[in-house]
Formats: structure tokens, C-alpha cells, sequence
């Protein structure tokens, strides 16, 4: 069946023209912006071609602002099988085929791409999804800043580092100014998006995040994601009409069982919910998983990627397993390295145009492996910004690799790729 895309002049048209026709029963898909259209900050709303007619009629009686609407090109890459190892798996090939061809990729050949070992087998895969990196998002790394703001939790996570019971860790909290002047600083060296991350801390209200959120779009109008855990639905969309932008919510695994047994105080059910509030709220989507998980199986990772799609995720982080000290799982060895660079091109194929991080948990376990994730598909990486005198406590897990301008722009360089435009010059000079 052919589809069409919709893109909208604003977030507020988008989520009005979804609601619009949703209403009058016209099946829609909130998905990425292709590059073509748009950045894939953005949202376009994907519906069958054989409503185009009626659905551009509704938008436009009801006012809707729409920039167009145009074909959903299926994404090939043509001539892949040429330029990758001739000796792979013959099953490997088969799927990749499929890749070359756009044909969308089942859980059974995502879980074969998952399970696949031997250097020509998995240097096959990597080049496959660097090269549809290369054709959706370019060659232009994303750098991204976090202010780790508060290192207080109310959850009781068995991975975390931060969790409740961990009585190791010396807490801190950031006042609202201290956050305001880290996100200045950043604005000087040229990042146009701060991370502001923190354990779930009640003690920063809906009020206190508002306020944040307005002084930093105020003294420095850069976008601003917000990864501070489960809210209300209400919280949600005040955030997004005070000037947040994105959120990250990882899901960490969509199998049940694990997700309640490494989330005692957790609903698997709420998480959801909160991610479908978010999208519905017009938020640049973020989620994740963690690769390495007690029980996990490359079937379950299948899965997790397929949810990323059903969910329409603009940013998917994956890391490894990293214990932590003070944790019911410290002693629990940390995920492969192998195992999630994997996972980050399986993921850049099936999801396509997303953003994909070069995670700080890769680094930690493995310094060459941001560059190893940059070649697979990834195309982000997120500088540990939080001020000195906090960043050693924050310990979501141990050993953690404080990733720097410095290091993301060695890695950009070994991986061959190129920096943002944005990052201010005078800083590169002063690293290289």
C-alpha cells in the first residue's frame, strides 16, 4: 500500500491536523521528518495515500498550517551488496538484501542481524548501516551537551547508581541559577541543545522545572530536552508550553519480566503511557535500551527496536550494561560491546532516519568504542557538561568515561566524520 506524508508548519498545527484526523477515522503514523522535508527534529504525520484528498480538505477547513504533503519514499540503498564482504552469511545477505531493496525487516531477520558473528559478517552489517547513516542524516556529527543537575532519586533501580537505597553516594543538588550559568556556558562554546538530566527528584516541581526551562530559553534561546523521568501528563505538556523541546525516556526493555525485575518500584504499563504523552504533547521523542540486562536475549532487543518504530522515536540510546558500585548488580558483568554496536546498526536500518548517540556508557566500556558506534550507524555524541565540582557524583554507574569536547572531537575525526558547523572555533583550537 503507498502512503503520503504531511508536514505541518509548526509542532501545535502537527498535533491539531493528527487530532483532525484521527477523528474523522483516518489511520495516522507520527514518524520522523525524512531529511528531504524537513530536520529529523520534526514530526511528520504518515497516512494511506488513498486519503490524501479527504485528509487535505479537513486540514484546510479547519485552518491547519501545512507546508505540504508528499510521497513516503521507501528508502533503498542501492548497490549495497557491492560494496560489502562477499563472504558473509548467505542468510546475512538475504536480509541485507532486503535493505537494499527498502523492504521493511521482520523480528525474525532482526534478531538473524542480532545474532550474527564472524568479522566479515558483522563488518557487512556495520558498513550497511553506515551507509544508510550516510544517505538519511549525513556525515555531520550532532554534539549535545548534559547538566546532570540533581543525583537524588525516589526509584529503587537494581542498575542505577543513583537509586534510593545506594548510601554510597554523596547527593547534590543544583540551584536553579548554577543550571542557568552552566547552560550560558555551553551557549558560548556554540551547542544549540542542553540535556538537562537528573534522578527522579521531587523536590524540583512542576514550578522549579517551568522556571528552569524559561530563564535558559531566555538568557540563551537554545532547544532544550528534558530527561528527568516519569510525570503526569499534565507536567508533560506544561513543560512543552514553558519551551522544552525533547525528552528522553528510555524504556531500558520492552520484555516485561526484566523490566520488573531491575524496576521494583516501576509500571511497565505508566512508562508507556508517559512516552505516548510526550509524543502526543508534540515533544521531540527520545528512548533507549540497555544491552546486557540479566535474562535479555537478542529476541528481546528485536523487539525493543521494533517499539522504537511503533513509537515513532526521533533519538534511540543504546548503551551497555555498566555495574554500578553500591547496586544489587555491581558485581554483574557489563554488556558487550559487540552486542550493542550490533544493536546500534540494526537499529539505524530498521528506524532509519533517527538520531543514533555514540553513547558514554560505549565509552566507559571500551574508549575506541564511540568510534566504533560512529562507524555502525551512529551519529551523536553528548558532552558531560555537569559542573566539576558535581560530575564525579553523579555514578549512574562506576568508572563513568567524561566525555568532553575533546573527546567527541577525536572520535569525530578517527571516525572520519565531520563536526557541527555550530561549535564555536576558538574552542576547537584550544584541543587541537
Amino acid at each position: 500500500m503507498e502512503h503520503c506524508i504531511i508536514i505541518c508548519n509548526s509542532t501545535q498545527h502537527m498535533l491539531n491536523a493528527d487530532k483532525i484526523l484521527k477523528e474523522n477515522s483516518i489511520k495516522t503514523e507520527l514518524i520522523p521528518a525524512p531529511a528531504e522535508y524537513g530536520s529529523v527534529c520534526s514530526t511528520a504525520i504518515k497516512i494511506d495515500a488513498y486519503n490524501v484528498d479527504v485528509a487535505e480538505k479537513l486540514l484546510k477547513i479547519n485552518s491547519v498550517s501545512v507546508k505540504g504533503i508528499y510521497p513516503y519514499k521507501i528508502r533503498k540503498l542501492d548497490g549495497l551488496l557491492e560494496i560489502i564482504n562477499k563472504g558473509l552469511n548467505r542468510d546475512i545477505k538475504a536480509v541485507l538484501e532486503k535493505v537494499e531493496k527498502g523492504i521493511e525487516l521482520t523480528e525474525d531477520d532482526i534478531v538473524l542481524l542480532l545474532s550474527a558473528d564472524g568479522d566479515e559478517n558483522l563488518s557487512s552489517i556495520y558498513k550497511a548501516a553506515d551507509e544508510m547513516r550516510k544517505a538519511v542524516v549525513g556525515d555531520v556529527v550532532d554534539i549535545r551537551a548534559a547538566i546532570e543537575f540533581s543525583n537524588i532519586c525516589r526509584k529503587n533501580c537494581l542498575y542505577c547508581g543513583l537509586r534510593r537505597d545506594n548510601l554510597t553516594v554523596d547527593r547534590y543538588r543544583m540551584d536553579v541559577n548554577e543550571i542557568v550559568e552552566t547552560a550560558k556556558e555551553l551557549k558560548q562554546m556554540g551547542i544549540k541543545t542542553v540535556i538537562l538530566q537528573s534522578g527522579e527528584d521531587p523536590w524540583y516541581t512542576e514550578d522549579k522545572i517551568i522556571e528552569i526551562i524559561r530563564k535558559i530559553k531566555k538568557e540563551t534561546n537554545m532547544r532544550i530536552t528534558l530527561s528527568i523521568g516519569e510525570r503526569t501528563e499534565e507536567e508533560y505538556q506544561h513543560f512543552r508550553e514553558a519551551g522544552a523541546n525533547n525528552f528522553l525516556l528510555k524504556i531500558e526493555t520492552t520484555n516485561r519480566e526484566i523490566f520488573k525485575n531491575i524496576h521494583p518500584d516501576d509500571d511497565f504499563d505508566y512508562r508507556v503511557k508517559c512516552s505516548q504523552w510526550l509524543r502526543g504533547n508534540g515533544y521531540i521523542n527520545g528512548n533507549g535500551n540497555i544491552i546486557g540486562l540479566p535474562g535479555q536475549t537478542a529476541r528481546d532487543i528485536a523487539r525493543d527496536i521494533l517499539f522504537f518504530k511503533e513509537m515513532g522515536i526521533h533519538m534511540v540510546g543504546i548503551g551497555p550494561f555498566v555495574p554500578a558500585a553500591g547496586t544489587p548488580l555491581e558485581t554483574y558483568p557489563h554488556g558487550s560491546v559487540d552486542m550493542t554496536l550490533k544493536t546500534v546498526a540494526v537499529t539505524r536500518l530498521v528506524l532509519k532516519n533517527v538520531f543514533i548517540p555514540a553513547t558514554t556508557a560505549l565509552a566507559t566500556v571500551d574508549k575506541e568504542a564511540q568510534v566504533k558506534a560512529l562507524m555502525a550507524g551512529a551519529n551523536t555524541i553528548m558532552l558531560i557538561s555537569t559542573p566539576s565540582k558535581y560530575r564525579s557524583r553523579y555514578r549512574i554507574y562506576s568508572n563513568k568515561n567524561m566525555v568532553d569536547l575533546k573527546t567527541a572531537y577525536m572520535a569525530i575525526v578517527k571516525a572520519g566524520r565531520k563536526l557541527p558547523p555550530y561549535i564555536n572555533k576558538e574552542y576547537i583550537k584550544e584541543i587541537v
